[in-house]
């Protein structure tokens, strides 16, 4: 009997290994981009002097990041199935790479928040594409054994690109100006377009896709919303990624202005340093994830990650000191790790390849509604009751989440397996 041939670690294999560097280097220029139009609403609101103002324009920064998702993405996951996924990847970061070029000349040409905005929109249209096909590309360039090493390992790009990108931005923003962070922003996605033209990707056989006719499109984003109903997997993936997304919306406009208020000095680096934090807190628990805590059913993870998460949320809320700001940061990226890395996999698991561009397609629509919703209700409630008040409520509803999650796993003692499926 012939022995059984090993599969070569990830990062050597050369498909994976292009993917895995076009995401690190795209997702650290992402979180300059972040940082810098952070930068351009600070400066444009003489430091959220404004509280009023201030709020009303992240609110709708956060909402003009998500309008394109909320639009487009339950109708692109059609045609994410149908388009090769390589090369929906690549078109998408060459075009992202030019808009953010226009960013800086759009403002500085008009002084005007407007125009700012309307590209802010276009370029996150461009993710309406882009997300749903690196999620399904992943399960196709990897062998299923290592599905749940290659989630981790995308993971870890983005955590170590948002702890790089975080730290570097917030000092380039302060030092250099938010346009130069746009810059270096744009070249960062033709670096991932070089990278990924690497992929040696060939479409797996598809059954032939039937000719689009409007009732026929919205019987397939149908099947989507019908595989996201009937599956269990999907169920608690989206619970417990939703929860980190709601919170997110609430930290963008009420933790924002907590963290510059209890500054002596405004200025991004702050923001900057705290990013880097919860990224290496994320790091943390993505390897403790992959070392013990393989063994904790799923839920259970999930679960107890949230309901900690929330509590630390809450200890940021409370305090104004940076100090203890660092901690609680740290702590949230440890105790949310899991949510990131099972939510993809669970998600990978329970769709199949013909429906798995629409399913994911439909997970960034629900986390950016939530997102929307989060960042609306904070901008309109924070200048009435407070910031503290806000990321409260922010920690309880993921602390509520931690519950559900536990629950999730009651209801359907099929996912009371480890996160290790070879795990006993």
């Amino acid at each position: 009997m012939a022995e059984a041939v090993p599969t070569r670690p990830l990062m050597l294999q050369r498909d994976f290994s292009a993917l895995w560097w076009g995401q690190l280097i795209s997702i650290f220029g992402d979180r300059l981009n972040y940082l810098a139009l952070g930068g351009l609403l600070l400066l444009h609101t003489e430091h959220f002097a404004d509280t009023a103002k201030s709020s009303l324009l992240l609110g709708v920064l956060g909402n003009v990041m998500l309008f394109p998702v909320l639009l487009f993405a339950p109708f692109a996951g059609p045609w994410v199935d149908r388009w090769n996924l390589k090369r929906t990847m690549l078109t998408s970061d060459a075009i992202r790479s030019g808009i953010v070029v226009l960013i800086p000349v759009a403002y500085s040409a008009t002084h005007h928040i407007g125009a700012v905005f309307t590209l802010v929109f276009l370029l996150f249209t461009c993710n309406v594409f882009f997300l749903p096909a690196k999620s399904a590309i992943t399960p196709e360039i990897v062998p299923p054994e290592q599905l749940l090493a290659a989630n981790t390992l995308l993971s870890v790009a983005g955590i170590a690109a948002t702890a790089l990108g975080a730290l570097s931005g917030g000092w380039v923003v302060d030092h250099w100006g938010w346009a130069t962070a746009m810059w270096i922003d744009a070249a960062t996605y033709l670096v991932s377009v070089g990278s990924l033209a690497l992929v040696r990707y060939r479409a797996h056989a598809r059954e032939r896709a039937p000719e689009v006719t409007l009732g026929g499109y919205f019987r397939e984003i149908g099947e989507g919303f019908t595989v996201v109903r009937r599956s269990a997997a999907v169920g608690l993936a989206l619970t417990a990624l939703g929860a980190v997304w709601v919170g997110g919306g609430f930290m963008h406009v009420a933790g924002n202005q907590h963290i510059q208020r209890a500054a002596s000095v405004p200025g991004m680096e702050r923001v900057g340093i705290l990013m880097a934090v919860l990224g290496v807190g994320s790091g943390i628990g993505t390897w403790w994830l992959n070392a013990g805590g393989r063994r904790i059913p799923r839920p259970l993870l999930l679960g107890v990650g949230l309901f900690l998460a929330g509590g630390w949320v809450v200890a940021f809320a409370v305090s104004s000191r940076f100090a203890v700001f660092t901690i609680a940061g740290l702590l949230i990226g440890l105790c949310v790790a899991p949510a990131f890395i099972l939510s993809e996999t669970l998600l990978q698991e329970g769709t199949d390849l013909r429906t798995r561009g629409r399913v994911f397609s439909l997970r960034d629509f629900a986390m950016r509604l939530g997102f929307q919703c989060a960042v609306w209700i904070a901008a309109l409630l924070t200048p009435v009751v407070g910031t503290s008040t806000m990321l409260i409520v922010a920690g309880s509803i993921v602390s509520l989440a931690g519950l559900l999650s536990i629950a999730w796993g009651r209801k359907f003692p099929g996912l009371m397996r480890s996160a290790n499926p070879g795990a006993s």
